[in-house]
């Protein structure tokens, strides 16, 4: 059993950034709550979110099955160098910023105590074209996606208060075999392999999104277009299909 440590907690509410008009799709009008601030002190974890945090986009951010987005800090240091910058708190929009677990050591459906509360790992981070544009890499997301690095979600199966500081024990772990990192192989850089998109989507514990998804891809042996989602908007006008 590995456990881990709460090292810091951010919240944040939608924000709209950019300018009107501009010629640089990156420089465009966007909304976002990505800009979290670390919190001092207790906050309240409910079932959909902590207290003080929203999401801009709710088909695809929240909810019960993404109440908070986790992210270890040992990652840091490869995008500082990566990316030539000084990253600080909730550098990827992170709600828990941990340490002592990264991808390779966590798995779906893990259970965790921590404060007062109990939450449990539902799926992988799908990191999307918001990310790339907050630090300008317009391709940050498939970066994410091709070193593992993604962080991943929690649902939340008790409320209470949590802080930063405190031990993140784990629990309960149902699914040994099936990793974090193992999950985001097998759905980005596996897209032929529906068996183990079949055995991935059987998983219990796993989050809805990503179970359609996978068991689409073990039906149909087809892999959705990622364009819109790790590209979007910050597409030059001329390479995006009006259609």
């Amino acid at each position: 059993m590995t456990d881990a440590k709460l090292r810091s907690i951010q919240v944040g509410t939608p924000k709209t950034y950019g300018t009107h008009g501009a010629e640089e799709p990156m420089d465009r009008p966007w909304e976002t709550a990505f800009y979290k601030q670390p919190v001092e002190g207790e906050v309240f974890l409910g079932e959909t979110n902590l207290d003080g945090d929203q999401q801009a986009d709710l088909r695809h951010h929240g909810g019960p099955e993404k109440a908070v987005c986790v992210y270890p800090v040992e990652h840091y240091s490869y995008w500082d160098q990566e990316l030539g910058l000084t990253l600080g708190p909730a550098a990827f929009g992170e709600n828990f910023t941990i340490e002592g677990l990264t991808e390779r050591e966590a798995c779906i459906g893990d259970i965790f105590e921590v404060g007062e509360a109990t939450v449990q790992i539902t799926q992988p981070r799908s990191p999307c074209w918001k990310l790339a544009r907050r630090w300008r890499v317009p391709d940050l997301a498939v970066q994410f996606e091709q070193t593992g690095y993604t962080g991943w979600y929690f649902r939340v199966i008790e409320t209470g208060l949590v802080a930063s500081g405190q031990q993140m024990k784990l629990v309960e772990r149902p699914h040994p075999d099936w990793s974090v990192a193992r999950a985001t192989k097998v759905r980005y850089r596996m897209p032929q392999d529906r068996k183990l998109a079949r055995e991935l989507a059987n998983l219990e514990s796993l989050g809805e999104s990503w179970t359609g998804k996978l068991a689409d891809r073990a039906e149909t042996g087809t892999q959705p277009d990622s364009t819109p989602r790790v590209y979007g908007p910050n597409l030059p006008d001329d390479n995006v299909d009006e259609a």
